[in-house]
């Protein structure tokens, strides 16, 4: 079997390069990057180390739970198309940039 690089095996497991690279440093394995290549036992081990965790981490979750999902943002629907919002600039009711302080 060849040595198979960091960001490869990530991908296999489904799981992001730097999940991958921290068990392997928990592991005691040298890796600088995701580019980095891994010996043949060493994937051996991680491979049956991470679905374990994965799999420890689905049972503390509640069965037939929703995942969480991220809060979408709110766009202002008074915008024109293509217009982006930028930032908030003082008006009537809001108070402007502090003044610069006096020299003493």
């Amino acid at each position: 079997m060849a040595k198979v690089r960091v960001y490869e095996l990530a991908k296999e497991l489904g799981v992001e390069s730097k999940v991958v690279m921290a068990k392997l440093q928990e592991l005691g394995e040298f890796v600088r990057s995701a580019s980095s290549t891994v010996e043949p036992p060493v994937v051996r081990k991680l491979r049956e180390q991470l679905p374990a965790e994965r799999a420890a981490a689905a049972k503390a979750a509640r069965p037939g739970a929703p995942a969480p999902s991220a809060p979408t943002p709110s766009a202002p629907a008074s915008l024109p198309a293509g217009a982006r919002p930028g930032p908030a600039r003082p008006g009537p009711g809001r108070p402007g940039p502090a003044a610069p302080a006096a020299p003493a």
